[in-house]
């Protein structure tokens, strides 16, 4: 099994810089990506930033330009530096990873979320 455990939310004012990390408790070079998805009220769940075990990245739209997310393999562990934060940033964050198991078969694993309030 993978389980994942976010870290690094909190209340930050509009404009500031927050950063979020997810450890796996497995490699996650094993891993075919890791990212990062929010849950804003009465709204659905979508991407903020995804990485391949090959380096690609993929960013939501709304985040482009001013979110990043990182790889640190040695600590298996995913991060995601947010800047010039938005009170619209506002949402639970959940790490997510996904491994190909087979060829027809994708698994997903989530982790528990992490509140990020942007609120002056």
């Amino acid at each position: 099994q993978v389980q994942l455990v976010e870290s690094g939310g909190g209340l930050v004012q509009p404009g500031g810089s927050l950063t979020l990390s997810c450890a796996a408790t497995v490699s996650i070079r094993s891993l075919n990506a890791m990212g990062w998805y929010r849950q804003a009220p009465g709204k659905e769940r979508e991407l903020v930033a995804r990485i391949t075990d090959g380096g690609d990245t993929n960013y939501g739209d709304p985040v482009k330009g001013r979110f990043t997310i990182s790889r640190d393999n040695a600590k298996n562990t995913v991060n995601l530096q947010m800047n010039s934060l938005k009170p619209e940033d506002t949402a639970v964050y959940y790490c997510n990873a996904r491994r190909r198991v087979r060829l027809e078969r994708i698994d997903d694993y989530w982790g528990q979320g992490t509140q990020v309030t942007v609120s002056a």
